[in-house]
């Protein structure tokens, strides 16, 4: 009976030893849990919201959505911060154009690097471009200064528009170098909205986060800021005067002028160039981002700046998001990133035969078509290794 309690007792101490073990164990657990989750809520992002158009049940094209009220569309948007939430709580009509800017800014940045070893590919999931963006590279740099432009450019046109109930036309002051028989007015782009809302909306993730003061999120914060501002402030700046005539058989005795936004290749062209001379920085005992090679000029407001060096993107790599470069296309004779020997990071190629077809011998026939033939070709192609 005593051995018996004698078991009872030790099988009852190995149940409390067994518990904490057991209660550590799902604390360390819970832990990762915790860690891992909060990985994927900073993966996530409003660049999102771009990438859905294709779907037509996407809430952000249901305009229907917007009669309902703002809960639901704001509550099925994935990516958002708490105050992006916020911000479409308040301006739910405001939130196709948000996605609007954001599938520009994705479609400029695929076209810009069409040609590189990283090409601005999307991942199937809220985080549009994988983890790639979570390292601070000069292709983060682009990818946030572009989409935080379209942003800009889809906000401004749709104020100009009519679509939005809390803005309209420009109200742009007239330029001082405008001829004076000339008449400022017309419907302009209303890029002074366009770029403030752009702002508030973009901005809200970083604002809203708190880091300790010298580590690596307070630097990639400051980073991302920076690159968002870089970005709508090239749309502001390419923004020019457009005019249109008036007078009897096209005399253009008077002319009536307004503010217009720049194609948007022009902004994507500006910013590719601010992308090849981005600036290298670092946080110093103050918390703020300077250079790391003081020799060069001090970057500003418009430039884009980076913090850390760009991943290798010759292979794929799951840790850092890269893709790799096998079985891109690449140009035999072009000794540019385009070319075989750069893009396939001399691996070699394959080489394979294809039919392209495409209209040839075009007529105009009165009145009024074109008529065009369709010839083929079989054309070398050459894909990486």
């Amino acid at each position: 009976m005593e051995k018996s309690i004698g078991i009872l007792v030790q099988g009852g101490a190995l149940g409390t030893v067994g518990s904490a073990m057991a209660s550590k164990y799902f604390i360390v657990v819970l832990a990762i849990f915790s860690s891992f989750a909060q990985v994927v809520i900073e993966a996530s992002s409003w660049w999102s919201l771009g990438m859905n158009h294709m779907n037509p049940m996407n809430p952000v094209q249901m305009s229907e959505v917007y009669i309902i009220g703002a809960q639901p569309l704001c509550s099925q948007l994935a990516g958002l911060s708490q105050g992006q939430k916020k911000l479409c709580h308040l301006y739910q009509d405001h939130m196709q154009y948000i996605g609007e800017g954001a599938k520009t800014g994705i479609k400029e940045c695929q076209y810009q690097f069409r040609h590189r070893r990283w090409n601005c590919s999307t991942v199937d999931n809220n985080s549009v471009f994988g983890r790639v963006m979570q390292i601070g590279s000069r292709e983060t740099a682009f990818t946030y200064a572009v989409s935080a432009a379209g942003v800009v450019n889809a906000m401004s046109r749709a104020c100009r528009e009519g679509e939005l109930s809390s803005c309209g036309c420009s109200r742009a002051a007239r330029p001082k170098d405008l001829p004076r028989d000339w008449l400022w007015g017309g419907c302009g782009d209303n890029i002074e909205y366009g770029y403030r809302f752009a702002k508030e909306f973009v901005d809200a993730r970083e604002r809203e986060r708190i880091y300790q003061k010298g580590s690596y999120e307070s630097a990639r914060n400051l980073m991302n800021l920076h690159n968002n501002e870089a970005g709508r402030r090239t749309v502001y700046n390419l923004a020019d005067v457009a005019c249109k005539c008036h007078g009897v058989s096209g005399s253009c005795s008077l002319k009536t002028c307004w503010l217009q936004l720049a194609d948007f290749r022009k902004v994507g062209d500006a910013l590719k160039e601010k992308y090849d001379s981005a600036a290298a920085m670092k946080l110093n005992s103050r918390g703020k981002l300077v250079q790391v090679n003081s020799r060069f000029n001090t970057p500003t407001i418009h430039d884009l700046v980076y913090i850390d060096p760009s991943p290798d993107y010759c292979v794929r790599n799951e840790s850092t998001g890269s893709l790799g470069t096998q079985g891109r296309l690449c140009n035999k004779t072009s000794e540019g990133m385009d070319g075989c020997e750069l893009m396939c990071c001399g691996r070699g190629y394959d080489q394979f035969k294809t039919v392209q077809t495409e209209r040839c011998h075009c007529k105009f026939h009165w009145c009024c078509y074109v008529k065009c033939k369709k010839c083929t070709e079989i054309v070398d192609q050459f894909v990486c290794k």
